[in-house]
């Protein structure tokens, strides 16, 4: 199967998935709840909500009076030195608090700025609206596009998302818009465009203090962003951590029942309006089971990636309906009034974000990584070896199948040389619709007592397949049968390197990554290998090299059976960056470095042996002072070759 085909069929498989019928309000609210924690830890949200919220320190750097309302140029910390610019346009003479609008911005170079019609607006209809900065434009300068444009596929390790850094700037957002007199901190809604929508979707999952959300052309679901490869098109903020592979349309269920417009120009390139009006149908469900079917509504109008005055209008009216008490119909609505300021008016900081922002650095930080505690008895790494399994099965491996196929060994071709050398080709069943190819050699008869197995997982690049064989140079083949298994991606289920940046971004959508995949790919493999008469299957060594070394350590410590692990030029650490094209080793694996980076999964194996085939990377220092501190029982060896294995 081609790997293009598998990621559509899987994303395909989950916008699909039924969503579950709910006999009251009361069910969906259960339901709902749970989802959200959960949700919230995918995020790396549940952290900042498990804690007292830090001082928003809030900083007027200059008022702008205009005809009705004022707007108070504003920053605010989301958390310490994470700077937030905004704009707070509250209207004049208010009798009561009023309902309250975050604003989320696109992706526009000039953020509040370029959207300034829309707080602007909202004000004069009597709202107080919050318009923000992205950490991507604006008057900070961080990053969103990680994957999209700089190679930064440790993010996906880190189980990282400017998703995550936006949707709690938002909540915050709505801290400083909840702590003021001129709010009603019970009548709170969300409202952006693009980029901005998106995150409107995001923090109303994420935050029940929303009461009305609006999002314009950030609505969708992942088949068609795989299949029409508009995914190619949207930045890294579009999508949430995703270990638990959910479709876009049960995030979005998260919403329910509170009122919800879907915005969508019907030539918008980046949103497909059939996946929109599917998205829309299968949430209307969710809606008419609970008693609220008014309160979700999809407007669909001719246009690109943009508003138009009835996209506007209809927003207008739906908040003045849902949020202020006051039914309107959308021809009813006034359209904004044109009136915009200079950019020089509405800097916060002048051109001069402060010295102090961690905005730059926030994907360094937002995630933190768990501290390195090294086991010091063989019952602590045993107990610590289970719980990172564990936690390892749930964020990276959660996509690997639940009731695996059988393995269907077959032998498809056997032959002999002149030196009494024997080859065996065999494919095996990975997953359904995946049949993997592998070799195993050895010399001579088939020996009477099984014997031990050395196996190498062939490399991306390696289009003969003889280069990989490297991996078990040293071993005599009178003692050792050699095998090699190919993952996906190798060999005969190859794809062309252009795909790379693709099906990267498209596999972490969809809850499963490229050496996730071949983890499995592995496991059943060296599972392939077991089952052969002539192998002891408790005498079994993996090897890789590069890329596959990740690959061979973590299934590895999965199968729990394995005798040695040989690493040839390991990578020291899942968090580094990569290629801005996608080339390169595919070594992310999501949420990894949450719980634990190379060198700590490399010494939970002991007392398994570990070989380093040529130089030992510096970071592994770490494993070899566990391995010696837990005894002689496993060791690591440095070696040029296995000649000693």
């Amino acid at each position: 199967m081609h790997m293009k085909s598998y990621l559509l069929k899987i994303a395909t498989e989950m916008t699909e998935r039924t969503l579950p019928g709910f006999a009251s309000p009361a069910d969906l609210e259960i339901w709902r709840k749970r989802r959200q924690k959960q949700f919230l830890e995918m995020m790396g949200l549940d952290r900042y909500l498990e804690r007292p919220r830090t001082p928003l320190n809030v900083k007027v750097t200059g008022t702008v009076r205009c005809d009705g309302f004022r707007i108070d140029k504003l920053s605010y910390e989301s958390l310490p030195g994470l700077y937030v610019a905004a704009h707070l346009y509250i209207p004049d003479r208010l009798e009561r608090p009023a309902p309250g609008i975050v604003y989320l911005c696109g992706h526009h170079e000039k953020q509040k700025i370029h959207y300034q019609d829309h707080p602007r607006h909202f004000a004069k209809l009597g709202f107080v609206s919050l318009a923000i900065d992205t950490i991507q434009f604006g008057e900070v300068r961080g990053m969103h596009h990680g994957t999209y444009s700089h190679g930064l596929f440790n993010w996906v390790s880190k189980g990282y998302t400017p998703a995550a850094t936006e949707t709690w700037n938002a909540m915050r957002a709505l801290d400083l818009l909840e702590g003021l007199g001129e709010v009603d901190g019970e009548r709170l809604g969300v409202t952006g465009h693009s980029g901005g929508g998106a995150i409107s979707w995001w923090t109303t999952c994420a935050d029940d203090r929303i009461k009305a959300m609006a999002n314009s052309s950030g609505t969708g679901h992942l088949a068609s962003h795989i299949r029409e490869r508009t995914l190619d098109l949207h930045c890294d903020c579009n999508f949430p951590n995703n270990p638990s592979g959910w479709s876009l349309i049960e995030m979005y269920a998260l919403a329910a029942p509170r009122p919800v417009l879907i915005v969508a120009p019907d030539r918008d390139r980046v949103f497909r309006i059939e996946s929109i009006r599917y998205a829309y149908e299968r949430l209307r469900d969710v809606y008419r089971e609970a008693g609220a079917e008014d309160r979700l509504r999809l407007l669909a109008f001719r246009a690109p990636h943009m508003y138009t005055p009835e996209s506007r209008k209809t927003i207008f009216s739906w908040f003045l309906t849902h949020l202020a008490g006051k039914p309107t119909a959308p021809e009813e609505a006034a359209d904004i009034d044109g009136i915009r300021l200079p950019e020089e008016q509405l800097l916060v900081f002048g051109g001069s974000p402060p010295a102090d922002d961690r905005s730059v650095t926030v994907q360094d930080w937002f995630i933190p990584a768990p501290a390195s505690v090294a086991p010091d008895t063989p019952e602590r790494l045993e107990t610590e070896k289970r719980r990172l399994i564990e936690r390892l099965r749930r964020d990276c491996f959660a996509a690997f199948p639940e009731s695996p196929e059988p393995l269907g060994t077959v032998w498809e071709q056997e032959h002999m040389d002149a030196a009494d050398n024997w080859f065996r080709q065999f494919t095996f069943a990975s997953e359904d619709n995946w049949r993997l190819w592998g070799e195993i050699r050895g010399r001579g008869h088939h020996a009477d007592a099984p014997g031990p197995a050395a196996v190498c997982l062939r490399m991306p690049g390696d289009g003969k397949g003889t280069a990989s064989w490297g991996s078990l140079k040293g071993l005599s083949p009178d003692v050792w049968f050699r095998a090699r298994i190919d993952p996906r991606g190798t060999g005969d289920t190859a794809w062309g390197s252009e795909l790379n940046w693709h099906i990267r971004r498209a596999a972490a959508a969809a809850g499963r990554t490229i050496a996730s995949m071949r983890v499995w790919d592995a496991l059943r493999g060296l599972a392939a290998v077991r089952g052969m008469p002539e192998v002891d299957p408790d005498r079994i060594v993996l090897a890789g090299k590069g890329e596959m070394a990740v690959v061979a350590l973590y299934a590895a410590l999965l199968d729990g059976r394995v005798a040695a692990v040989v690493l040839e030029e390991p990578p020291e650490t899942l968090d580094a960056p990569g290629d801005p094209e996608g080339f390169g080793p595919a070594n992310e694996l999501i949420g990894a470095l949450r719980h634990a980076d190379l060198p700590q999964v490399a010494a939970m194996l002991w007392p398994t042996k570990l070989v380093f085939v040529g130089s030992r990377p510096d970071g592994y220092a770490w494993t070899e002072d566990v391995y010696r501190s837990l005894g002689t029982l496993g060791h690591i060896v440095e070696a040029a070759d296995l000649s000693e294995l």
